[in-house]
């Protein structure tokens, strides 16, 4: 049976939700076996036993029987059913709500829907929609979903970790929703961020749903509108101090590796990452996706952009607006892969100018610069600051401008047409998410470079036809690494997520592009072959683990890379497998206990 564990025993995944429900139907003895010998429910992943496509004998024993309408439907009728019901739904934020919902009622159901139509449904899932469902999190909370620890538990968190039913939690996501998305400090309503990013390292990788945590940290909010909010259902209190908040964070990695020693940590949208990333990423198997994943997934973009623009490495100069954790953490690994083009660090360095809200970032502009941006400071400015964005394209007259700015329209037709000029192929990644923050759609872009422009964004956008040619947009969106980074790091049992894991993570997309799609100038594999690129980004994680020797499970080393390609997705969970593979478990009870109890 597929498992990311590989101790658990494949009858624990069913079992081990199971609580004594009575049940209103006959009981056969394997059921009656069933109700003395299983551990306490947890309630969410019980609905994985509430399927309507089990059988009678497989109710019976899971204790379900007469809790649901008596007919085993096929997954097609189940299916139908749900995309009917989603149809009625007249909003984004409706759709929402019934996914949620359907994932919180019957997982497996809700994976084989999201597997099948990932295209269709991820944008519900999670980003754009998961952005307005963040914004509204108190006003349309319906059921628990994950864990929320306040400032107030301090002192006790290792006791309230205890709480969480799942034995075998493997992945958590962590947010304290300080800075969410483009839409700034959201409180406790960032708890859709790793809930909706948990059902991607589900679907994508196939981290089974048991073994994933949601996690937000409640440190207080700055924003006033929630305070006053009658609705919020954080605390109503300012923002901790930074001595606070790494005072509480120590304790609740602590608690988080006490309970689960194998247990893979990712931060996700805190306004101040690099602190936390800098103390705890060489005790524990952790890493930040808003600098690290953004990093990897765009390097592997502009290896394929680089590469169609003809232009050498060490002659191209890119502009980046903004100068965030993001913005740093996406230059850091281009640098890398500058360096490993030949390339030293310095010369690499050089080729990237930074912007921010003040303008070019220079090491004389007169303010204190934040720490992560000193890395990137000109000095060759020769005294002249740039105060716009125009004012830089001028001066360094890029071949590559980045957005991760979050303000929408920042790349002007000015711009992208000085672009244009300047460049054969133009690389233009406009990455800020939602597609109302991007700086220039696909559309901008190719219409004002003549159809030339090399491009990737964060947020999705429809193909174009310009001057009677159709243009596909590539989508650098981090999970095409996250998950496979997750996944990875899971399967070998690696202690840390090295920088080398990180950067393999993006060095693995080029290999997944077809030859299709290199003729269509994509810079990103097809999003519904997600699963295949997770398995080689997998691969790749699990090999840079082996070479910085931080991985634990050293059988993996004697496998070449095609059989390790192959254990991998055959450890991936697999939604469509799971009412057979209970089926069959059921099957091999009954027939041990025949053996050992004829008269049964």
């Amino acid at each position: 049976m597929a498992t990311t564990s590989a101790t658990q025993a494949p009858i624990a995944h069913h079992t081990a939700n199971l609580g004594s429900i009575s049940s209103h139907g006959p009981q056969s003895p394997i059921a009656h076996r069933a109700k003395h010998t299983l551990p306490t429910a947890h309630v969410p992943n019980r609905s994985a036993h509430y399927d309507t496509s089990l059988s009678i004998p497989v109710r019976k024993y899971l204790q379900t029987y007469g809790l649901t309408p008596p007919r085993a439907e096929s997954y097609e009728i189940q299916k139908k059913r749900c995309l009917a019901q989603l149809a009625l739904k007249s909003t984004d934020i409706e759709r929402f709500l019934y996914l949620s919902t359907l994932r919180y009622n019957n997982v497996h159901l809700f994976y084989r829907l999201l597997t099948d139509h990932f295209t269709e449904l991820t944008p519900l899932v999670y980003t754009p929609t998961v952005g307005e469902a963040c914004q509204r999190w108190s006003e349309i909370y319906q059921q628990p979903e994950g864990m929320y620890l306040s400032f107030e538990d301090r002192g006790h968190l290792s006791n309230i970790i205890q709480n969480w039913p799942q034995a075998h939690v493997e992945i958590t996501v962590v947010t304290d929703g300080s800075r969410i998305l483009g839409l700034g400090d959201l409180g406790v309503g960032g708890m859709g961020i790793p809930i909706g990013k948990l059902a991607l390292y589900t679907g994508c990788a196939g981290i089974r749903p048991e073994g994933t945590l949601p996690l937000t940290v409640d440190l207080g909010t700055g924003n006033k509108a929630l305070l006053e909010d009658p609705l919020y259902m954080g605390s109503r209190r300012e923002k901790v101090t930074a001595e606070e908040e790494k005072e509480f964070l120590d304790e609740l990695m602590a608690a988080l590796k006490d309970r689960w020693p194998d247990i893979v940590i990712q931060f996700e949208d805190w306004k101040n990452p690099f602190p936390s990333l800098e103390r705890y990423r060489h005790d524990y198997a952790m890493f930040n996706d808003d600098i690290q994943g953004t990093g990897a997934v765009i390097m592997g973009g502009i290896i394929g952009a680089v590469k169609q623009s003809g232009v050498a490495p060490k002659d191209h100069r890119a502009v980046f607006l903004g100068s965030g954790s993001a913005g740093v953490g996406v230059a850091k690994q281009i640098v890398d892969y500058f360096v490993k083009e030949g390339l030293t660090e310095e010369e690499a360095k050089n080729c990237f100018w930074l912007v921010d809200s003040k303008g070019l970032v220079t090491s004389d502009r007169g303010d204190k610069l934040a720490d992560h941006k000193i890395y990137f400071s000109r000095t060759d400015n020769k005294g002249e600051q740039y105060k716009t964005l125009d004012d830089v394209i001028e001066y360094v007259k890029p071949t590559i401008i980045m957005g991760l700015s979050t303000i929408g329209g920042a790349f002007t037709p000015e711009i992208l047409q000085k672009m244009g000029k300047w460049n054969d192929r133009p690389i233009i990644f406009p990455l800020s998410n939602p597609s109302s923050k991007s700086e220039c759609t696909f559309e901008e872009a190719i219409s004002n470079t003549d159809g030339r422009a090399l491009f990737a964004s964060g947020s999705p956008f429809h193909p174009v036809t310009y001057n009677g040619k159709q243009y596909h947009p590539g989508q650098g969106n981090n999970m095409y690494v996250f998950p496979g980074i997750g996944l990875g790091t899971i399967l070998c049992k690696a202690v840390q997520v090295t920088s080398n894991m990180i950067y393999a993570s993006g060095e693995a997309l080029p290999t997944m592009i077809t030859e299709e799609e290199k003729d269509l100038a994509l810079l990103y594999p097809g999003i519904t072959r997600i699963r295949d690129v997770s398995a080689r980004v997998a691969l790749y994680v699990i090999r840079a683990a082996q070479k910085d020797n931080v991985d634990r499970l050293h059988s993996l080393r004697d496998m070449d890379d095609a059989t390790l390609e192959e254990w991998i997705k055959d450890k991936m969970y697999d939604p469509h497998k799971e009412t057979e593979e209970l089926e069959n478990e059921l099957r091999d009870i009954v027939q041990d206990l025949s053996v050992s109890s004829p008269r049964l």
